[in-house]
């Protein structure tokens, strides 16, 4: 049963995977992007130096799908450490809220320590964050998103703010 059901987790992170390749397709070379399996999603943040191990880890988390739609819509962001960052910013959104109110802690660290934020320049990070926070938490329609709508556009200031902040 466990095989039977790989197996059409494959097959189906294989349809999706060829269904989006064409849309792709038409905007860059043939061979030109990413490899959905191996270079995006979570199994690329997680193994991104075992290719084998990478797209296990894709097909078991969600069928591939994850890592197709990264691939595929903004193939820039299959770097591991945006992964990552992304997936933690998921995972522990409330807590990174909380320490962007009070301006510090170690969720807020750690994140910046993913994107690879020099730890000179956090003050500076968080400053921005706690900036775009306050006026993203001020539209009347923040209330009513979902709470991965909430991560995403978090994910999204954090990852500007150290593009802002952090850069060399």
């Amino acid at each position: 049963m466990i095989i039977k059901k790989l197996l059409l987790s494959t097959s189906i992170a294989a349809v999706a995977a060829l269904s989006s390749a064409g849309a792709y397709a038409q905007t860059k070379a043939a061979g030109s992007g990413p490899n959905p399996f191996s270079d995006c999603g979570i199994g690329a943040a997680l193994f991104s130096e075992t290719k084998w191990a990478a797209v296990t880890s894709n097909v078991i988390w969600d069928v591939g799908t994850t890592a197709v739609i990264s691939a595929t819509a903004s193939p820039e962001t299959c770097s591991g450490k945006r992964v990552v960052a992304a997936v933690f910013v998921n995972n522990t959104y409330a807590k990174l809220s909380e320490e962007t109110a009070a301006g510090r802690g170690e969720h807020l660290t750690t994140v910046l320590n993913i994107l690879e934020c020099n730890g000179a320049r956090h003050d500076n990070a968080i400053k921005g964050i706690r900036v775009a926070m306050k006026e993203a938490i001020a539209d009347p329609k923040y209330v009513d998103k979902s709470a991965l709508e909430k991560a995403s556009n978090f994910y999204s200031i954090i990852d500007n703010a150290v593009n802002n902040s952090c850069s060399v």
